[in-house]
């Protein structure tokens, strides 16, 4: 059982999706980032210094006695559907790209040589040879 899974494991498909795995994590991170730090900060300054990330529709106040805020935090739905559309964006392009390059890899197998078949071929031969 040991001597299956080891070569499960280490088969290359299952390495490359654990690679993928880790560097699609590590590109969510980027995205994250570059949304929360980079992005926000500008649409909040051309909203008039809004922080995005910190809108939210308060449903039930919190208490002194301990009950917590009921909120809908719609502004950091906003922050998480920008971060989506990057993401998707970005896979887009990459997927676009692959299948391009594929389709030029296609393109560059020549061809079979245009012209009579073997069969034909065979067939003309035998006829020479019957009349001949």
């Amino acid at each position: 059982m040991f001597k299956e899974f080891k070569e499960f494991a280490l088969k290359g498909n299952l390495i490359d999706t654990a690679i993928a795995f880790v560097m699609g994590a590590a590109f969510g991170k980027v995205v994250t980032a570059f949304v929360e730090k980079m992005f926000a900060p500008v649409v909040g300054l051309i909203l008039g210094g809004v922080n995005l990330a910190e809108k939210k529709w308060v449903l039930r106040a919190a208490e002194e006695g301990g009950r917590p805020e009921v909120a809908i935090a719609w502004g950091e739905f906003i922050t998480a559907s920008i971060d989506f559309l990057v993401v998707a964006f970005v896979m887009f392009m990459i997927i676009k790209a692959m299948n391009a390059a594929k389709r030029k890899e296609a393109e560059a197998v020549p061809a079979p040589p245009a012209g009579p078949s073997d069969v034909e071929l065979l067939a003309e031969i035998r006829d020479l040879l019957k009349k001949g």
